[in-house]
């Protein structure tokens, strides 16, 4: 399966003279395959990589210093194979396990730029210290919907996506694409398994709610692991409750997180925000920050740090959390796809546009997201999870604030208005807000 960011890889090998790249995201993203297989295997002769989770003994390639030819040497030695630094690839695998491997980037960005020194971890946001202005940070996500489409193998109706064409036909095999993908998620391997293995809808179905099980059960052994200070059962009591919290709401925008009993006795953000800001340096949630004014930029200073949504970062792996089967999600009920909706255009936002993303609301009127275009525009964006397309919210906005544009994104295949500035979009061209 093809990533969208082998094109970032790609243009960070072609220069001249380059720092380490630290590839960042949660566990299972597909971090290692992308640099080893599609990345590196297609782009250079050799890849010499160094996995300190799976090997943490290679720590000692570091006993002698940190100097970058001393460490090249003592890991030829313990590969028995020569690295040539002008045309192969380093990769230091699972980084966070071995402190002497992040502070070796530094060393590496100052004496060998031309070295192709690539590193990939989970967790990095959870380091206590890494060199900052010395390493090239890249961060990957779950597979996006585009990437989704990729793995279809339908190369018409990815030429389609990327060229945003509107129409029946192309809306039809889109939005049943996209409703598989409210249940498989990003998950590389879950994606795999439902376009890569026999048997009925069904059957493949099952196959990835086992993974989707497998993938929650190691996010829980990482709470342990890597909590730290925290109380372990603080950070999943947080993690299993943001389904519930979305869940909550029927179709309508989501509310913003409410802290009381999430866990027992704490009932204020002072008491929460460790385990909040972990699972979001985990990349295993996001927030985003409604504001009650004027839009106005920078939007990050109208926000509040103490009141945000909290949504979570794949949204197959949300619904499995809430235990909604292949055919919820093809059925689209009204109970739950407002907030299905929602969570996708924040991880499409997320990955593909703008983070932290924000939103709007007063008194009963709620604006989804707001799009700070490239002009500088601010724009609302409103998410309507089915095909009726009123909205009363974005009407008051309107009235309130006169924006130059408007954008629905909406369950019904849209349309190209001529020189209409409120376009309606389907939900799954997301993505195509970074083109305004």
């Amino acid at each position: 399966m093809e990533r969208l960011a082998t094109a970032q890889l790609l243009d960070w090998k072609n220069r001249k003279r380059r720092k380490p790249l630290l590839l960042d995201g949660a566990r299972q993203v597909g971090k290692t395959w992308l640099v080893q297989r599609l990345f590196g295997k297609k782009s250079f002769p050799a890849v010499h990589t160094a996995d300190f989770l799976a090997e943490p003994n290679l720590a000692g390639i570091f006993d002698d210093g940190l100097e970058p030819e001393r460490i090249v040497s003592n890991l030829e030695i313990s590969r028995g194979k020569k690295i040539s630094l002008d045309t192969d690839l380093i990769l230091f695998d699972e980084v966070g396990e071995c402190q002497q491997a992040i502070d070796s980037l530094k060393y590496f960005a100052e004496r060998m730029p031309h070295a192709f020194i690539c590193a990939t971890g989970s967790n990095i946001g959870l380091l206590g210290s890494f060199p900052v202005g010395k390493v090239e940070f890249l961060e990957l996500f779950p597979m996006c919907f585009e990437e989704f489409v990729m793995a279809s193998e339908n190369r018409p109706l990815h030429e389609a996506f990327q060229e945003q064409r509107m129409g029946h036909t192309v809306h039809g095999e889109l939005w049943s694409l996209l409703l598989d993908y409210y249940f498989v998620g990003g998950m590389p391997e879950a994606v795999q398994a439902w376009f890569h293995s026999d048997g009925s809808p069904l059957e493949r179905s099952e196959r990835v709610k086992n993974i989707h099980r497998d993938l929650i059960a190691g996010y829980q052994r990482d709470f342990g692991k890597y909590g730290g200070k925290l109380n372990a059962g603080h950070i999943e009591a947080v993690f299993r409750n943001i389904p519930g919290q979305l869940a909550r709401v029927m179709d309508d925008s989501v509310k913003r997180y409410v802290f009381k009993d999430v866990i027992v006795n704490k009932r204020r953000y002072q008491e929460l925000q460790g385990p909040i800001s972990w699972l979001e340096r985990a990349k295993l949630a996001s927030k985003c920050y409604p504001i009650d004014c004027r839009p106005a930029a920078p939007l990050e200073a109208l926000t509040r740090e103490n009141f945000f949504k909290l949504f979570l970062f794949d949204v197959g792996l949300l619904g499995h959390m809430l235990d909604m089967e292949y055919a919820d999600q093809r059925a689209q009920a009204a109970s739950y796809k407002g907030f299905i909706a929602e969570n996708f255009v924040q991880n499409e936002l997320r990955a593909r546009v703008r983070y932290p993303t924000c939103s709007w609301s007063q008194a009963r009127s709620e604006i989804e997201f707001l799009h700070r275009c490239r002009d500088g525009e601010i724009i609302p964006v409103e998410v309507k999870s089915g095909a009726r397309t009123k909205a009363r919210s974005l009407r008051a906005y309107v009235e309130r604030y006169a924006p130059k544009h408007t954008v629905k994104l909406v369950g019904k295949a849209g349309k190209w208005p001529d020189a209409d500035p409120n376009l309606i979009w389907p939900l799954y061209y997301a993505q195509f807000l970074n083109k305004l």
